[in-house]
């Protein structure tokens, strides 16, 4: 198996919604830093990708077919040029609804990675941390305009970087059409996924 779709959105923009969304279109397993999360034995890959370490790509995706969210989408460029075949899903959101999400969900819960005991848990708020908080966002995923201007240097480094036939901007809120029409894929029957709230991020913290 090798990647297919490559998401380059930043988590909370509907990410864990697109994930569900891929694989019922046949492009799973679909990688999430859920996945991380499901699976300790990643997280020395990722941990060796924080550290600037060579990472063989291959092995770390041999057994997904697409990859949207943190940890991957901090690695975007080295996966694009890795699977030159690969289309890319650029996943964006209203940035002031972006940016409050991210302040209630994401950020309390990297920020306080070092109040658990020794651990996988401890360990992976860890690796998300540097490579989000620190890495993405220079160590002020709080300043709220600093967030929002990465945020927007994002999306459009991606779409300056990416040819336009290669790559799909999406928001969630589109639904199938868009989506399918990118990937070649009959629009399902059953409704477009819309999962991850704040709330159902906060019970599954």
């Amino acid at each position: 198996m090798t990647l297919k779709i490559i998401g380059t959105g930043f988590g909370r923009t509907g990410t864990n919604s697109l994930k569900l969304a891929l694989e019922q279109l046949g492009f799973g397993p679909c990688h999430h830093m859920y996945e991380v999360r499901d699976n300790p034995e990643q997280l020395p890959w990722w941990e060796n990708a924080a550290r600037g370490d060579r990472v063989d790509w291959d092995v770390v995706f041999a057994n997904y077919a697409s990859c949207v969210d943190w940890p991957s989408a901090r690695f975007w460029r080295e996966l694009c040029e890795k699977f030159p075949n690969a289309k890319v899903l650029h996943s964006v959101r209203d940035e002031q609804e972006w940016i409050s999400s991210v302040h209630q969900t994401i950020y309390p819960a990297l920020r306080d990675w070092d109040r658990h005991e020794d651990g996988p848990t401890r360990d992976r708020r860890r690796m998300a941390y540097e490579i989000v908080v620190n890495q993405t966002f220079g160590g002020r995923l709080e300043d709220r305009e600093h967030a929002l201007d990465i945020f927007r240097a994002h999306n459009d480094e991606v779409c300056r970087t990416i040819p336009a036939e290669r790559l799909l901007v999406y928001d969630v809120k589109y639904g199938w059409e868009p989506l399918c029409k990118f990937l070649d894929v009959p629009v399902p029957a059953r409704p477009f996924p819309r999962v991850n709230s704040s709330d159902e991020f906060q019970q599954q913290r």
